[in-house]
Order: C-alpha cells, then sequence, then structure tokens
C-alpha cells in the first residue's frame, strides 16, 4: 500500500482503514477478557501490544474493510518484551489483508498524525492530533507522544502521518495527574521478525515459569519506564533500581539506571551502571554508545572516544556512535 502525500484525510482513512482490525482474547472458559488494536504488517501477520493478548487462551481479529470479518488468531510468531509488542500469525486467505507502509523517518513535533484503532469497543474510531514530543528513551528507541485522544481498545492502534505511512504504534497511556497518549516508533516495529509459532497455551506457560523476583523486577521496570516517558527522572530511577535490585541480571534495567543518572548528573554513577550492563552483555552495543555518553559528560574524552568506537564496531550502521565519536573528537 503506498502512500501520496496529496491525499485528504478522508481519503487516507479510507485507504489505511482496511489494514487496521480489533482484536478480542478469550480466556480458558471462552469468556471474553479483552479488546486491543492491531493492524497487518505483512500478509496474515498482525502487530499490537504484547499485553493484549498475554494470559489468553484464544484471540480472534475483526477487520474494518466494511465486511467486518472475524479471522481466528493461529498464535504468536515473535514477541518484544522490552517494546510491549507482538507479532500475530491469523488464520485467514492469502490475499484477503491489505498491509501498511512504515515510515521510514520519525516524525516532526507539531506534525500532524491521526489513529485509527478501537477504543471503547468503538470499532474502526478515528482520532487525530499532532506530533506533542519526540523523546529516545535506551533499549527501547524512539517514543512519540500524540495529542490524539486515546482510550482503552486502543493499544496496538498504528499511527499515521499524513502520508498514510505507520509512524508508531500505541503503547501506553500514562495517567498520573494528566493524560499523555505514546506511540513506540515504527523502527522497532518493523524489525519484528516471525519465527517459530507460540500457542497462548505456551506463551501463558513461559510467564508462569518465570520467578517471583523476574516478575517484581519486571514490575519495578515497567513502572520506571512510565516515569521514564513522563520525564520524571528520580521516580523512574527509583523504579530502575529496584528492578535490578529484584533481578540483578536484568541489562535494560541497569542500562535505564545509568540513563537517570547522566539525567540527574551523577556521571560517575552512571558509568558504574553502563560497566555492569556491559559485563552481563559484553556484545551490547547500546551500553557502550550511552557509556560514552556518561564518559563525555565526565569530561574523560579519551574513555568516551573508546567506549564510542566500540559501539560503532558491534553495530557499524549505528549512526549515532559516529556521531558521537566525531563529538568526542572535538
Amino acid at each position: 500500500m503506498h502512500a501520496q502525500q496529496t491525499d485528504s484525510l478522508p481519503e487516507l482513512i479510507r485507504r489505511v482503514k482496511p489494514a487496521v482490525v480489533s482484536i478480542i482474547t478469550y480466556d480458558a472458559k471462552g469468556q471474553m477478557k479483552m479488546t486491543g488494536s492491531g493492524f497487518f504488517i505483512r500478509p496474515g501477520q498482525v502487530i499490537t501490544n504484547l499485553h493484549v493478548i498475554e494470559a489468553s487462551s484464544r484471540a480472534e481479529i475483526r477487520t474494518f474493510d466494511g465486511k467486518g470479518k472475524t479471522y481466528a488468531v493461529r498464535g504468536v510468531t515473535a514477541v518484544d518484551e522490552e517494546g510491549d509488542l507482538a507479532l500475530l500469525s491469523i488464520e485467514m486467505p492469502e490475499g484477503r489483508a491489505r498491509t501498511l507502509e512504515m515510515a521510514a523517518v520519525v516524525p516532526d513535533e507539531g506534525e500532524k498524525i491521526f489513529v485509527i484503532g478501537n477504543p471503547l469497543r468503538l470499532e474502526g474510531s478515528v482520532s487525530d492530533g499532532i506530533v506533542a514530543a519526540v523523546r529516545e528513551v535506551p533499549s527501547l528507541g524512539k517514543i512519540i507522544q500524540i495529542t490524539a485522544p486515546i482510550s482503552h481498545g486502543n493499544s496496538g492502534s498504528p499511527v499515521f502521518n499524513m502520508k498514510g505511512e505507520v509512524v508508531g504504534v500505541v503503547t501506553i497511556k500514562v495517567t498520573n495527574g494528566q493524560n499523555i497518549s505514546l506511540a513506540l516508533g515504527a523502527q522497532r516495529v518493523a524489525e519484528l521478525r516471525a519465527g517459530k509459532l507460540i500457542t497462548f497455551d505456551e506463551l501463558t506457560a513461559g510467564k508462569k515459569d518465570n520467578q517471583k523476583s523476574e516478575v517484581l523486577s519486571e514490575w519495578w521496570y515497567r513502572n520506571g519506564l512510565n516515569s521514564l516517558w513522563l520525564g520524571n527522572y528520580e521516580s523512574a530511577l527509583s523504579s530502575f533500581e529496584n528492578a535490578v535490585n529484584k533481578n540483578p541480571g536484568r541489562v535494560e534495567a541497569w542500562i535505564q539506571v545509568g540513563y537517570c543518572k547522566v539525567k540527574q548528573g551523577n556521571n560517575e554513577e552512571a558509568i558504574k551502571a553502563y560497566q555492569q550492563a556491559i559485563r552481563l552483555r559484553p556484545n551490547s552495543y547500546e551500553a557502550y554508545n550511552k557509556l560514552g555518553d556518561a564518559y563525555y559528560y565526565a569530561g574523560s574524552f579519551y574513555e568516551a572516544v573508546a567506549a564510542y568506537r566500540q559501539a560503532a564496531r558491534l553495530r557499524p550502521e549505528m549512526a549515532e556512535a559516529y556521531y558521537n565519536l566525531g563529538m568526542a573528537y572535538l
């Protein structure tokens, strides 16, 4: 589905809406458990939020193509727990589903966007707004704050630019004295590739096998992300530190601890956190890149150069590492 910049909003909606679906999940007794939204990224493959389908016994999708057809979900072929994403495999005839085009660039602040989803079970509802902010969150990438109203059931909805390209997927609505609509950037969504089919029973069993400490660590980590997206670094740091206390082997939490320490100006403590992440995962290009940042802000430019070089070596296509390396040389 190729985008045309000259289309009006009504025309854009008519063109992309058939690729958006509502998702209904059921428990073991066949009772409806949760509703959400999703969209076709490839034939027979639907992107949604992981939390929409977790702990379910089965799920189905319903299309917004005017026919309202229902198809069973075979299972999950890829999971991104960090990004709260799941790639669903759909039982449907070939050629039935339209797919959406992912935007190659991050939207600018102030850029117009619109969302199609299933808020409060109002299938195929459209809301529009602008990009209020774009933030870089370690281990997640670009987080896009939008002004379009988001309600329960919008989880997994695509966020479109005015070319009809997907710029992000609605992932969470944080309510902490204010309502903020957020979306995970399209690049991370596009990187999710189908693998072995995981049934809903297998997905649920895997979650149940987690130790209590890992479950608590996950809970604290999610709390930390919520605070981080709001720019509340003190609260985020407290949550991430609780996460590593519960599960000291969680690399992403150590990276977030370091990130919050840098934001607070505590670069020496940030360096220690990033070094711990690297000890746990020596090939973490992100940890090396962030370690370079901490050294740079601490005035240790030689060490910053070494860290940025290692980040670039581990991920040659990481433009940010080369940019940072150039800045460290100045």
